[in-house]
């Protein structure tokens, strides 16, 4: 008998075996869609916003979260995604957005960077999200004790110069930090406010007809918020 010709056969058929199976058991019958998905969500602007408002309430009370995660969520957004939120936040590891709001897998699109600032970039991922994907609600959330405006501070208040490109990061926060300079309180938190502030200003004002058309049509409302990484309150304002 050859044992290499009789080894290399039961090799083969293991493999052929294995791969059946695993056609079989990997995914249900009909999971891939059979084109990408053009749906969006049927979420109003004010929904949006009170899904993420009760998202955060659920997490302060440490209720169970049922967000959309695992396996079947996979399958259901692998061709499409339907997002309700864009999500501009800093990228503070302790700043988790789909944790901090109750929410899963294809609800959230995040544009994330240090500062929680909106370049080039980062506008045209808000403007894809609004104008591709339909989503409603755009929330710039800054956050308590955030690095890269505590650097902005130390740029006004001590003329720190920062190496690389980190100074470049913090620039677009300055001019918060200037108009709250003689403001009573705290410095760094009403400086992480005025930088949301700025944002959504910018964005509810912007030259793309992306933005102001659905905005004027009340298709979408930009809004800001700030989280407390000591309570984890999320504190929405400049809703209107």
């Amino acid at each position: 008998m050859n044992h290499a010709a009789s080894r290399r056969h039961f090799l083969g058929c293991a493999c052929h075996l294995g791969a059946a199976a695993l056609a079989a058991t990997a995914l249900p019958r009909g999971a891939f869609a059979a084109a990408p998905s053009s749906k969006k969500t049927d979420m109003t602007p004010d929904q949006a916003l009170a899904a993420m408002k009760e998202g955060n309430a659920s997490y302060l009370t440490e209720s169970p979260v049922r967000s959309a995660q695992g396996r079947e969520r996979r399958i259901e957004i692998a061709l499409g995604q339907t997002p309700f939120c864009v999500l501009v936040s800093c990228s503070d590891s302790r700043v988790s957005p789909e944790i901090l709001f109750g929410r899963g897998l294809g609800e959230l699109f995040i544009v994330r960077n240090a500062g929680n600032t909106v370049d080039t970039t980062a506008l045209g991922s808000i403007e894809y999200a609004v104008a591709q994907l339909g989503v409603p609600l755009v929330l710039v959330m800054g956050h308590s004790r955030c690095g890269a405006v505590e650097a902005a501070v130390s740029v006004v208040k001590n003329n720190t110069v920062f190496p690389g490109a980190i100074g470049q990061m913090v620039e677009p926060i300055i001019p918060a930090v200037i108009a709250i300079r003689d403001k009573p309180g705290d410095f760094v938190e009403n400086a992480v406010r005025a930088n949301v502030d700025r944002t959504v200003a910018r964005l509810r004002t912007a030259a793309s007809p992306l933005l102001t058309d659905p905005q004027k049509a009340g298709k979408l409302r930009v809004v800001g918020a700030a989280y407390s990484l000591d309570n984890g309150t999320v504190d929405f304002f400049n809703e209107s």
